[in-house]
């Protein structure tokens, strides 16, 4: 009888071993926001952050499950309910943490200044410090995070006229071209994209405005603890091999 129990339990962990695991299965809406994600001329879906979620949930061996556009305020409504399972491109704040669940991170998102080639200021600035002293002109979005430095210069900029706000990225890159501002703060990749469109040319100024960590936010009230582990590894594992960074590397070259 002693010698039953042990075969019994190499019996249970190989059976154990032999069941599938849980699915792993989520869903979130579609958005357009390029080029990290948007709708292509043949209805398709494509962009940096559809093909960095596509790599993660492979390596995860998750499945995603993808819903018509939604604006950004019914895709968080619809999250709050427990009627979505994930949002991209999220930041990890203490307020989200009471109702959300996030990654490790999966990318940077960098905001920097840039300008027309051909209309620096001489001296050229070599940080934002620099530029909130002197006396260029700034076009920058009208909602959004862009660091602590850009909120605490922004009544001082808005009171000696030199702040311009846009509704949109694309809007910001016909103002600038059209002369409206020295300069023009945003998500890099994002105005490089929607300039490349426009037949823009534009160049970067030679520092980071702000660089900051995005993740995936997944819902509590419909993923699990094993969920959000299984991504979480599948991060880890594509960024030490180098993927993401291939992934965001091309697209930054244009090939988005």
């Amino acid at each position: 009888m002693k010698k039953t129990w042990p075969r019994l339990a190499s019996m249970a962990a190989l059976l154990l071993c032999a069941l599938p695991a849980t699915a792993c299965r989520m869903t979130m809406a579609l958005e357009q926001w390029p080029p990290y994600m948007y709708r292509e001329a043949h209805g398709g879906y494509a962009g940096l952050d559809l093909e960095l979620l596509r790599a993660i949930f492979k390596e995860a061996r998750c499945t995603l499950v993808t819903l018509p556009e939604l604006p950004a305020a019914r895709r968080l409504l619809l999250f709050r309910e427990g009627r979505l399972d994930l949002m991209v491109a999220a930041s990890d704040t203490p307020e989200r943490q009471a109702y959300a669940r996030f990654t490790v991170s999966y990318r940077d998102e960098i905001v920097g200044l840039l300008q027309k080639p051909g209309h620096a200021v001489s001296p050229p600035a070599t940080s934002f410090a620099q530029v909130l002293r002197g006396k260029q002109t700034l076009l920058a979005p009208r909602v959004g995070w862009y660091g602590d430095a850009y909120a605490a210069a922004m009544p001082a900029l808005e009171q000696h006229g030199r702040l311009n706000l846009f509704a949109g990225i694309e809007q910001g890159v016909r103002m600038l071209d059209a002369g409206r501002a020295d300069l023009l703060l945003g998500d890099t990749l994002a105005v490089r994209h929607a300039a490349r469109l426009q037949g823009v040319a534009l160049a970067a100024l030679p520092f980071t405005v702000l660089r900051a960590p995005v993740h995936l936010m997944l819902n509590p009230r419909t993923t699990s603890p094993a969920d959000l582990a299984r991504l979480d590894d599948a991060i880890t594992r594509l960024r030490q091999q180098g993927v993401l960074a291939a992934i965001r590397a091309r697209h930054e070259r244009g090939g988005d």
